[in-house]
């Protein structure tokens, strides 16, 4: 198995993938979070910074780098390919006015090639130009990103996921309340911000969050 092929199979056993940003973290120091993630159990983690400097965004992700690899998780870069190459990021998640996935590929063979996708056309779309995952959304209303297509639902979620045959997340305004319906939608792999980074308590939230999927009764 290549070092894609085994961020694709890890990618595959995640549960919750928390993403961090700054702004939203209760004035905490984000690598405080991260940490508190860790601590959690969380499998994966997406640096996801849209209002700072590249070099800031690098130091962070050296940082991340250091941290995610004591636990032994994935860790992927929000739109810096760049970066996730010169950190060592287990991948890169790109969106729809980012660089292109085939460009992202070819200059970064063996980055996990994440795409935000809105509809079942961006999702063929991903996969044909060689993603490695999807993340559909947003699931719900946001206010930690901007979108046209406004919130999919549970109906347009289900038909996209009928649609590609790759590991996708989901994302967009998704509380603790939601994880059982979208649980029963095939949704086995739950992007979260504020519902994480803005808990009081971030790693006992973590822990509880990921419960869901060892317990089918909560």
């Amino acid at each position: 198995m290549n070092i894609l092929e085994e961020r694709v199979r890890r990618f595959n056993e995640i549960d919750l993938y928390p993403v961090i940003s700054s702004e939203f973290t209760n004035n905490r120091p984000v690598l405080d979070i991260l940490m508190a993630v860790a601590d959690g159990g969380a499998k994966i983690v997406q640096l996801r910074e849209k209002n700072k400097s590249k070099r800031e965004i690098y130091k962070l992700a050296e940082a991340y780098r250091d941290i995610t690899a004591k636990y032994d998780m994935l860790f992927m870069m929000n739109d810096h390919v760049d970066i996730a190459l010169a950190a060592g990021a287990d991948g890169v998640h790109l969106g729809q006015d980012d660089l292109p996935v085939e460009a992202a590929r070819r200059i970064a063979p063996e980055l996990l090639i994440g795409n935000s996708t809105h509809n079942i056309e961006e999702a063929l779309a991903a996969a044909q130009a060689g993603a490695g995952c999807i993340n559909i959304g947003p699931i719900f209303t946001t206010a930690t990103k901007n979108v046209q297509c406004g919130a999919l639902g549970l109906d347009t979620l289900k038909s996209i996921a009928s649609h590609v045959n790759m590991p996708f997340s989901v994302m967009g305004g998704i509380k603790e309340h939601h994880i059982r319906q979208l649980l029963n939608c095939g949704a086995c792999r739950i992007a979260m911000v504020t519902e994480i980074t803005m808990a009081e308590d971030v790693c006992a939230k973590v822990r509880q969050l990921r419960a869901y999927w060892a317990d089918p009764v909560l």
